[in-house]
């Protein structure tokens, strides 16, 4: 079945039919989601997603949009959290994220993106899970503090957008590589280019939903019954049966997220 490695469902967009939503997923081939926080309150509406629904697994962290008011109360807020509901201590969170760099919009100012995604790399370290990461036009600063402050570290580049070249660093790392709705966009070449080169037990499943909803439902609210889609389209560029493409990401979703033995 599908792991959705990358999800938002706290998000606003499914307050008419979230329950019923998730309690469906099964019906749609989808085994697991991972609800990724990217705020302070997304960390808080995680923790009650994880406590509610059985399928549903949670990763705290602050997105790099919302960094601007943290405080160390805060990191140390999201340790515990960590420590105390980690998988191997018989919780549900998985990883520190969605954390990273966003230099599309000018706010937060860049050194305060940096500040706070270096302290959410320490963060990880501190509480030995996997992070995920979010880089959009920031991609030589991105693997700068990587090579500086993520040693050792594993995890996830979420939505990945960059070059080929790029990868290659990321995947000298040992980081898997989300892929989502964008493979199937007409304009994904960089992406295409990429999925052809890595190969399967590099790649994870994520929708990002509510966001980037793949062909032929691009435009609309994204959820997880629609990575069937980007299966599809894996498989054609993989030249392998969907089954395979399926079996081989959920495995490395479960390798990654520390699952092996606790999904079957």
């Amino acid at each position: 079945m599908i792991f959705d490695t990358h999800a938002h469902y706290d998000d606003e967009a499914f307050n008419d039919d979230r329950e019923e939503l998730l309690l469906s997923l099964s019906k749609h081939n989808v085994e697991a989601v991972v609800n990724v926080a990217a705020s302070m309150e997304g960390c808080r509406a995680t923790l009650e997603l994880v406590d509610k629904y059985e399928n549903v697994y949670g990763a705290l962290g602050v997105h790099p949009s919302d960094v601007e008011e943290l405080t160390e109360a805060d990191m140390e807020w999201i340790a515990s959290e960590c420590m105390s509901r980690a998988s191997r201590n018989g919780g549900k969170i998985l990883a520190v994220g969605e954390i990273g760099l966003d230099y599309h919009y000018d706010d937060p100012q860049p050194e305060i993106q940096r500040k706070w995604f270096i302290r959410q790399l320490e963060l990880a370290k501190q509480v030995d899970l996997p992070v995920i990461i979010h880089s959009r036009e920031a991609s030589k600063e991105t693997i700068d503090i990587l090579s500086e402050y993520g040693q050792n570290l594993r995890g996830i580049i979420h939505c990945y957008s960059y070059s080929l070249e790029t990868a290659k660093f990321y995947e000298k790392l040992g980081f898997y590589f989300g892929i989502g709705g964008v493979l199937t966009f007409k304009n994904a070449r960089k992406l295409v280019e990429t999925v052809e080169y890595l190969p399967l037990e590099s790649l994870v499943l994520e929708t990002d939903c509510p966001y980037l909803a793949p062909v032929p439902n691009r435009g609309a609210r994204n959820d997880s019954s629609m990575l069937k889609y980007v299966v599809e389209k894996i498989a054609e560029l993989k030249r392998v049966t969907a089954d395979e493409v399926i079996r081989v990401t959920t495995q490395n979703a479960k390798r990654i997220y520390g699952l092996d033995a606790n999904i079957r």
